[in-house]
């Protein structure tokens, strides 16, 4: 008897919920944005939300919420009603760099479900053409050698993606580096491109003007893949360095607590719209690769990441500005 009414009491919890989930979303979606319109992050949560809005029914609004290095936006997604109304698009700072980065960080891993993988956004190894001889990756590492500390590196800023991938450039190899923080990516390029600073790991989008200029020298790409902008281009871990990866990545995810049933129905329609040709070429556009996959293997994915930018932001002594 006792079973038959626990049985029947998991019954009336579960229909509700199912039914809940097959009428979802029964309002617009809000798509939360961390960063300002225009950037990669705005450009895709756009993409996907128009996607989605054809397939609910439902056009989702994209709320761009700024500040804090993103803090503010995941913050938001984070303490929002985890009804499935509420998405944030978050790239790999905001997951894997932040909680370590600052201090007191609003939010925390567990109060995000993950949902799926987006893109990967290829990052690339690149130095002034002016002042430094290296073709390579080894040539540029011996050149560091002989000098230590005196092959500076740019980055947008203390803590920012390419600030740490230049640490962990110094950490996985030994040399000796001297990071130049600049407030944004512009400036950095600029000064990259003029001669100011040697080197830096910048999103390929953004320096592949420069390289086809000739102002910049492409020495490798830091994910696992070539890029097909620049195919003839090896990868770092190509040229006798297999530990190093530094890949930039968006991905999508929900308040805490969102229904499963929400959560799955979510993954299967944004996997979808991965794959249509429309997205695809949007994410070309951005020098972007659609992801896709499970929400298991996004979890598991961003927790390696969190270990191993942890220990990057640890061991470089990075402090958020």
């Amino acid at each position: 008897m006792r079973t038959k009414r626990f049985l029947l009491a998991v019954a009336a919890v579960a229909v509700p919920l199912f039914a809940a989930a097959q009428a979802y979303p029964a309002r617009p979606i809000h798509i939360v944005v961390p960063f300002p319109p225009g950037g990669p992050t705005d450009v895709l949560g756009r993409v996907l939300g128009q996607s989605l809005g054809e397939t609910f029914g439902q056009t989702p609004v994209v709320d761009n919420k700024v500040g804090a290095a993103g803090n503010i936006g995941v913050d938001a997604v984070a303490k929002a009603a985890p009804d499935g109304y509420t998405l944030g698009i978050v790239p790999a700072g905001n997951i894997a760099v932040n909680p370590t980065l600052f201090a007191n960080l609003p939010y925390k891993g567990a109060d995000l479900a993950p949902v799926t993988m987006l893109a990967t956004v290829d990052n690339i190894l690149v130095v002034s053409a002016d002042t430094v001889a290296a073709k390579n990756v080894k040539e540029l590492l011996e050149l560091a050698a002989k000098k230590p500390g005196a092959l500076s590196y740019a980055s947008p800023g203390a803590g920012s993606q390419a600030h740490l991938a230049g640490a962990l450039l110094e950490l996985s190899t030994g040399v000796q580096l001297l990071h130049v923080p600049y407030r944004g990516i512009a400036p950095a390029v600029n000064d990259l491109v003029g001669g100011q600073v040697s080197m830096m790991f910048a999103p390929l989008q953004t320096a592949l003007p420069h390289i086809r200029s000739g102002k910049l020298r492409a020495l490798g790409i830091a994910g696992a893949k070539r890029s097909p902008l620049l195919p003839e281009l090896p990868t770092i871990a190509e040229q006798g360095y297999p530990k190093f990866e530094a890949v930039g990545w968006i991905g999508i995810v929900a308040p805490a607590k969102t229904p499963t049933a929400i959560l799955d129905k979510l993954n299967a329609e944004i996997v979808r719209a991965l794959k249509e040709p429309d997205v695809k070429q949007r994410l070309d556009a951005l020098a972007a690769t659609p992801v896709g996959g499970t929400r298991a293997e996004f979890a598991a994915f961003m927790k390696s990441e969190i270990a191993k930018w942890g220990k990057a932001v640890k061991e470089s002594g990075a402090k958020a500005e």
